[in-house]
């Protein structure tokens, strides 16, 4: 289902370092599988492919049923790993354009707090029957907390006592605002298990409701999941994909001095993919002053901003190209008399195979150019390799933190930034950081 090559990346590693690494990834692993690791309080995920709530995901289903059947539009309101997992799976396997046929139309909120997407939202949604999945495990958090108050008065607007039938809270299984507000006003209610943590959760039903309703197999995402899942916990390292993008990670970061990893990939379907492994790797790596930036690029577009940076530009970063092996379309280039834009060599030649030889073209140059490259191979486009493609960064993103020596679930530094938020907006006990945070902007103002 999935493929790992590093041999363009080995050219840049010594042997005897890559032999070593073989050995620290081991002990990563150990350290998972045991979840004697720090933050192994939230290593839910871990075993979830085959240990989930099979009611839950029955009860999942038939709320799909019924928002299929009375809504044109479902708004899935959250941020952060609350929106961008299912948002990654929808964009991976949803067509490019609107079918003729009457389709669910799933929305995102939350993720923003722009003034003039959540008015222009409204308004789209005044001619419309939908209904809302609010995600959140606090239920306090600023921007889908906004969102869902503007939002749920116009379902009340709308449809009066009937409005709290059409809200489908995702929340803790026990406390927080949103759990209460569920209990108190009869919203229907999904669970995000408390040893889950956001960025982790696109596998429960934080992406599995919107996947469901949006028509999406549900059943073959998590058992994509449940092969990587086997794969990672029993294949050897000189078989075992995640095991071999963690340690190349590791030396490219640890023994080449890399700042940056870019996530190539040749298909935009796979670019919110992106944007969510940028989540993933990010705020569970990014602490402690350590951890590789995620990037992500999707050529051919990009190439004609950035390739020339990436050919010549400071070699702080690597590359890794995410790539479908079975072709997506069937389309080919024909002939032409005149020839005028001399593509007659091309004729009969199918775009997929265009776009490949780009890639590989692409790839020798980037390497050429000093720039390392690890590839990652799906055999096709479908709800089990993305559920495959998915565990598989997440056991991989264990094992970089462990190997880096740092906790891959907590993400203190955002506390920072909501301290300060909470305190601008005048949110009562932050009075005394109020006055403070803003006698620094005075000065710096000026």
């Amino acid at each position: 289902m999935l493929k790992v090559n590093i041999k363009e990346a080995l050219r840049f590693i010594d042997q005897s370092d890559y032999l070593a690494v073989q050995e620290t990834a081991e002990k990563a692993r150990k350290t998972l599988l045991s979840k004697t690791g720090a933050g192994s309080e939230y290593l839910g995920w871990l075993n979830w492919p085959v240990e989930y709530d099979q009611n839950e995901v029955l009860r999942i289903m038939e709320a799909a049923k019924t928002i299929q059947a009375d809504s044109d539009c479902l708004v899935v309101i959250g941020i952060g790993g609350s929106y961008l997992g299912a948002k990654a799976v929808l964009v991976s396997l949803e067509p490019y354009f609107p079918q003729k046929e009457k389709k669910l139309e799933i929305i995102f909120a939350g993720h923003t707090l722009s003034p003039s997407y959540l008015e222009e939202l409204l308004t789209y949604l005044e001619d419309k029957d939908f209904s809302i999945n609010v995600i959140s495990k606090s239920g306090t958090t600023t921007e889908p907390a906004i969102a869902f108050r503007f939002l749920k008065d116009l379902l009340i607007e709308k449809y009066g006592k009937d409005a709290y039938e059409r809200i489908y809270a995702t929340t803790d299984p026990v406390v927080g605002a949103l759990r209460t507000q569920a209990k108190e006003l009869g919203y229907q209610a999904f669970s995000v298990p408390s040893n889950i943590g956001g960025r982790y959760s696109v596998l429960t039903a934080v992406g599995l409701l919107p996947l469901a309703a949006a028509g999406i197999d549900i059943y073959a995402l998590l058992e994509g999941a449940k092969k990587a899942q086997i794969d990672a916990f029993t294949l050897p390292f000189s078989e075992n994909p995640a095991m071999q993008y963690a340690s190349m990670r590791y030396l490219m970061d640890q023994k080449l001095g890399k700042l940056i990893e870019v996530l190539v990939t040749y298909e935009p379907k796979l670019s919110y993919i992106c944007e969510w492994w940028k989540q993933l790797f990010g705020e569970s790596e990014g602490k402690n002053h350590k951890g590789l930036f995620p990037a992500s690029l999707v050529f051919s577009t990009d190439l004609h901003s950035l390739g020339q940076y990436i050919q010549e530009g400071k070699r702080t970063m690597f590359e890794t190209v995410l790539s479908i092996d079975k072709s997506l379309s069937e389309i080919e280039i024909t002939e032409e008399d005149d020839d005028m834009d001399q593509l007659n060599y091309l004729a009969g030649t199918k775009v997929e195979e265009v776009n490949r030889q780009a890639m590989r073209g692409t790839l020798l140059a980037h390497v050429d150019g000093g720039v390392p490259n690890i590839q990652i191979q799906l055999s096709a486009l479908d709800e089990e390799n993305i559920g495959y493609l998915l565990y598989f960064f997440m056991f991989s993103c264990g094992l970089s933190c462990y190997m880096t020596g740092v906790n891959p679930f907590n993400q203190p530094g955002v506390e920072s930034y909501k301290r300060n938020m909470f305190a601008l907006l005048g949110k009562k006990g932050f009075e005394d950081l109020r006055q403070q945070l803003e006698e620094r902007l005075k000065v710096e103002e000026k």
